[in-house]
């Protein structure tokens, strides 16, 4: 109640309706989001026009968190808890692959089948981050080709959703080295070595592109062989007209990377860091 110069009583300032306590209202003015309360639609809000003075403050302690590494996609199954990260950069979000990893204090989580939900069938950005010499050198981004299932066994390599995951494997060597049809294979995710690489898929068959063009991604194997989970990536045109078969993604940043480390002196020691997919938000 507050009263007047003259001592009369005037009406009651109401805060909003009875549930709603003082700090729900401080919280909604300024776009604190209490832990709990952090839902993917809440991301997606990044990318789009923001109308309301409240929405704009909530926009902003959104991406707060996710600049701080306060936003996580988690999954918990039979085998513990992994947690994945979710960064932003340029404008863009990244999700990281899920890993048994500390969850930092304060985090707030997504449930990963919710942030997963996005991505088909719209998912067509993945990403590799190459390093060598103890430093990351650089992201290499691939456009997948849509409902292929190389793109999408591809897609779950990068986001670790079945347990595997190409984060931490080397790059295992380069073919035709300085010719017109040079390139680079990896994606040994099971030994590392060039012998494993297990398809995750029952049936990787289906209707591919043809390419010969620089920064094409395809299988290394036929998709019927048993490490068809590895690729290759080429790294110059090809001038006699041949076209590479079973193509399911390519290059559309960062080839200058995947060339640097054909140079490096051995191809083995380029792993792949990080790897992960762009949410398309």
């Amino acid at each position: 109640m507050m009263t007047t110069e003259t001592g009369a009583a005037a009406d009651p300032v109401h805060l909003g309706d009875s549930a709603s306590s003082i700090m729900n209202k401080v919280q909604e003015i300024t776009g604190e989001i209490p832990q709990k309360q952090l839902t993917v639609e809440d991301l997606r809000r990044m990318s789009e026009p923001v109308k309301r003075l409240v929405e704009a403050g909530r926009v902003v302690a959104v991406k707060r968190l996710v600049e701080a590494g306060r936003v996580l996609a988690v999954k918990e199954d039979q085998d513990g808890r992994r947690s994945a990260r979710i960064t932003l950069q340029d404008g863009q979000l990244y999700l990281h692959p899920l890993l048994r990893q500390p969850t930092p204090a304060h985090a707030h989580t997504l449930q990963e089948s919710e942030v997963v939900g996005v991505l088909e069938p719209s998912c067509t950005l993945a990403f590799l981050d190459l390093g060598w010499a103890g430093s990351t050198r650089g992201r290499v981004t691939i456009r997948l080709t849509r409902d292929t299932p190389l793109a999408r066994q591809f897609v779950l390599l990068c986001t670790g959703q079945r347990g595997h995951t190409y984060r931490n494997t080397k790059l295992l060597e380069v073919w035709y080295k300085g010719e017109q049809r040079e390139c680079v294979v990896g994606g040994d995710y099971e030994s590392n070595d060039g012998k494993g690489g297990a398809p995750l898929l029952p049936d990787l068959q289906g209707q591919y592109r043809r390419s010969g063009r620089a920064g094409t991604v395809r299988a290394r194997y036929e998709t019927w062989r048993p490490r068809s989970a590895q690729f290759a990536i080429l790294t110059m045109d090809r001038q006699d007209g041949y076209q590479w078969p079973d193509v399911f993604g390519d290059v559309v940043s960062g080839l200058d990377v995947v060339r640097a480390a054909v140079n490096h002196s051995d191809i083995t020691e380029v792993t792949v860091v990080d790897c992960g997919v762009v949410l398309p938000l």
